[in-house]
């Protein structure tokens, strides 16, 4: 899919209104992680060296479900945009409204307005078209960045692009070069690694996976239902009851259209689900009664080596044991290295792998390292994200 890009857009003299995804963890109002806004700065800062260009900085933060709430106000994150732009950043006191539309008329070029959280209307996330028309009213050219919201159609990622002349950042043009081959014509063998808690959650991204897929490595909490469809004794393992006759379809669906499953043939267990208990080496496919597979075992590691070694692309989404622990973390570690030093392209997208990649140090090794969580595994499901299709090359 081509998309319009920032390139294609005059930004001589205009003020250009850009939604960015700026919703970063906060603890005690203080911002614990920057990636989000680090990611945007490119295509601010290239809007600000255009000519007589001015910006208006759109996002929301938190859940504040329509209502105005200050542990949520976007002046939380205003300190950090100004040491990273390295120039002041006024503050609007709403995002729509008079006040707000006086502040864009007087500013000038080079010159940064944040507009206040989206999402303390709930006029936002119906993409409600009023409100959408408003939102335009504080720019000539939009350009969407926000690549973590780009699968939700609401007012400020797709409706406002029914009202001025629009096109994608720098981030959001990235994600789609990388997500984009991966769906419509991947380089071959394709590999897939998907973990996670549950089957419910990624069942649909590795069913549309079968399509383009080499081999698909389940690991994770879902690993489980796979390994009892398949017959296996889980002990007191997650297990998705209602999901074992998907995951046997899923199993011989793959078979059908010659796609490897590689699923743990050992495990480190544990007795109890903490991060105090002592990690017990199974060596076996099967988890004994009394244990809870907690990561994958050196075994499993080994059997993916030599496949994602050999990958010309490769995507990987959810960890492939409790990482969070650190008496489990040796099987999303290890995935995290064997990823690293893959010769193809290698893609990282979703929350707890992308973690894990940077926890680990290793996102400067892997090719792309997704800012959406929800937005990758839509993508990988072939679905359309309105965000995208707004941008669309006509």
């Amino acid at each position: 899919m081509e998309i319009r890009t920032v390139r294609d857009l005059d930004l001589k003299d205009k003020r250009c209104l850009v939604r960015v995804d700026f919703n970063v963890p906060l603890k005690d109002g203080v911002i614990t992680d920057d990636t989000r806004i680090k990611a945007a700065l490119e295509t601010l800062n290239y809007i600000l060296d255009q000519d007589g260009a001015s910006l208006i900085v759109m996002s929301h933060l938190g859940r504040p479900k329509g209502e105005v709430k200050k542990e949520f106000s976007l002046s939380l994150v205003r300190g950090r945009l100004e040491e990273l732009l390295g120039r002041d950043v006024k503050m609007a006191s709403d995002c729509i409204g008079d006040d707000v539309e006086s502040q864009v008329e007087t500013l000038k070029a080079g010159e940064v307005l944040l507009l206040e959280n989206l999402r303390f209307h709930k006029e936002e996330t119906k993409n409600d078209p009023d409100f959408a028309e408003q939102l335009s009213l504080n720019g000539d050219v939009y350009i969407n960045d926000a690549f973590g919201t780009a699968h939700r159609a609401h007012a400020s990622t797709e409706g406002v692009s029914h009202f001025l002349p629009s096109a994608g950042g720098f981030l959001i043009e990235k994600e789609v070069k990388f997500f984009e081959p991966l769906v419509t014509n991947p380089a071959k063998p394709f590999v897939a690694i998907i973990g996670g808690a549950k089957v419910s959650s990624k069942i649909s991204v590795l069913e549309s996976l079968l399509k383009n897929c080499s081999t698909l490595i389940i690991g994770g909490g879902m690993a489980y239902t796979f390994l009892k469809a398949r017959g296996l004794s889980i002990g007191n393992s997650l297990v998705e009851e209602d999901y074992i006759d998907t995951a046997l379809n899923l199993m011989k669906k793959a078979d059908e259209s010659h796609v490897q499953v590689l699923l743990p043939v050992d495990h480190m267990a544990a007795s109890e689900f903490s991060a105090d208990a002592d990690a017990v080496t199974v060596e076996s496919e099967s988890i004994p009664d009394g244990l809870i597979g907690m990561d994958i075992g050196p075994k499993t590691l080994k059997s993916y080596s030599d496949v994602i070694k050999a990958s010309k692309s490769l995507v990987w989404n959810g960890p492939l044991g409790v990482f969070e622990f650190e008496n489990f973390i040796k099987g999303t570690l290890g995935v995290a290295e064997l990823v690293a030093s893959c010769k193809g392209i290698t893609v990282v997208g979703g929350g707890d792998s992308v973690a894990a990649v940077n926890k680990f140090g290793f996102g400067d090794r892997i090719d792309h390292v997704s800012t959406g969580g929800g937005a990758s595994l839509e993508y990988l499901e072939g679905k359309t994200l309105p965000g995208i299709a707004a941008l669309k090359e006509e």
